[in-house]
C-alpha cells in the first residue's frame, strides 16, 4: 500500500510503502488524530522502518495501491 502524507510547513510529501491494508493504515490515521495515540502518526514501511508524524502537522493522507512501475523497453513489431 502506498501512503502520501501532506505535512503542513512542507514543500514536499511523505510517501511511505507500507504492507499493511488500507483499512489498517486508515484506523492508524484515524486513531491520531482522535488523540487515542498521543497525538502521533506511527507507521511501518515494507522494510521496517517506523514513521512518526505529529498529528497536528498532517495536512492530508492519501493511500492507495503501490504503482508497479515496469522497467525496460517494448518492441513494437
Amino acid at each position: 500500500m502506498e501512503v502520501k502524507i501532506g505535512v503542513s510547513d512542507s514543500p514536499r510529501e511523505l510517501n511511505v510503502n507500507s504492507s499493511q491494508t488500507s483499512e489498517e493504515v486508515e484506523a492508524l490515521v484515524a486513531a491520531a488524530f482522535s488523540g487515542d495515540s498521543a497525538g502521533m502518526l506511527a507507521l511501518t514501511d515494507d522494510k521496517g522502518r517506523k514513521f512518526l508524524v505529529q498529528a497536528s502537522k498532517v495536512a492530508y493522507v492519501e493511500i492507495g495501491p503501490s504503482d508497479i512501475r515496469k522497467v525496460g523497453f517494448a518492441s513494437t513489431s
